[in-house]
């Protein structure tokens, strides 16, 4: 593609993002001279394509209105991050329906020139991935643009939701942000009715509706943060308290904010984060057996307050670990 046509294209795509664009802005997106911009859209005039000259102090170009857009143009390093980014959405779960990622990947390909198709197969033939691909519940298309859509309004929501035991009801959510976690989408706000916060899966929510109003959201934590929280806070089988000899990062690095919460003394505020010291570490769980392995990768001073279940895993967890350890040595 010569470099005329290929601005000649960049100017449709300026016009088809809608508005008046003015001969200053396109001669600076184009790196050309006004002269050149008007040429080009003569170019776009005997293509048959309905750009309109607007005059005045703030005139300038625009598509006329109705217009209906011509098929989708994609250069080649475009058309890789489109492809690349919907096998990676759909193998990471972000994907609205099981099927929307494939098709339209498909029709991409389809009308892609048969060299830069051969060149995409062969790059999705030799890519390889770490982890197995997950099943993920998929959230449904219009719930999710119309909680999105209160989120950047600031409008309340009534859903209607199923929570994990299966019990269904009608809920109104002040929604502070859509969080995107383990292959699953959230929505995360405040219940006007209780006044506490909450988050709930977006693929359980099977309607939302837009509400008369708006609110103000709180300062504090961004929506992720108080997702990952709301994780770590949960109601489980089990509450875990560890006291913990480290830093916040060492702690981190094998309990997540997700998993746990990890509050420093009052003694210790205003302290180096960076200095070891005693940490009150707390964390909910179903089961507890992945937590000994844990505690010993971390490789720091603890003890264990509670659950006493937890303290003869840990030891049951050594004793096993130093069994074999001499069995080696033997052998």
């Amino acid at each position: 593609m010569s470099r005329p046509t290929g601005r000649v294209l960049t100017l449709l795509e300026l016009l088809q993002s809608g508005g008046t664009r003015t001969m200053s802005e396109l001669a600076d997106r184009l790196g050309v001279d006004g002269r050149t911009v008007r040429r080009y859209v003569d170019h776009l005039i005997d293509l048959d394509v309905p750009v309109e000259s607007v005059r005045g102090r703030y005139g300038g170009y625009r598509l006329a209105p109705g217009y209906r857009l011509p098929p989708l143009m994609l250069g080649d390093d475009e058309a890789i991050a489109v492809l690349l980014g919907l096998v990676a959405g759909r193998r990471a779960g972000l994907t609205t329906t099981a099927t929307a990622s494939e098709t339209a990947a498909a029709k991409i390909r389809r009308v892609l020139p048969e060299r830069l198709a051969r060149r995409l197969d062969t790059v999705l033939e030799s890519l390889a991935f770490t982890e197995a691909p997950g099943e993920f519940a998929t959230p449904d298309a219009g719930v999710l643009l119309t909680v999105a859509d209160a989120v950047r309004h600031r409008r309340p929501v009534s859903i209607k939701y199923t929570d994990r035991g299966g019990r269904r009801g009608d809920r109104t959510l002040h929604p502070y942000g859509v969080v995107a976690h383990a292959g699953r989408w959230y929505v995360t706000g405040t219940d006007p009715g209780i006044e506490e916060e909450r988050t709930f899966r977006l693929d359980r929510i099977t309607d939302a509706r837009t509400l008369p109003g708006s609110f103000e959201a709180p300062a504090g934590p961004d929506p992720a943060q108080r997702v990952l929280s709301g994780f770590a806070t949960a109601a489980y089988r089990h509450e875990v308290t560890l006291r913990i000899h480290g830093t916040v990062e060492q702690i981190r690095s094998r309990l997540p904010a997700s998993v746990a919460t990890v509050e420093e003394p009052a003694s210790a505020t205003g302290a180096d984060p960076a200095s070891e010291r005693w940490l009150l570490v707390e964390l909910r769980a179903e089961r507890l057996d992945w937590l000994p392995p844990a505690l010993a990768s971390l490789d720091r001073p603890f003890t264990i307050e509670r659950p006493e279940e937890l303290r003869d895993l840990v030891i049951a967890l050594a004793d096993r670990l130093a069994s074999n350890a001499r069995g080696s040595a033997s052998r």
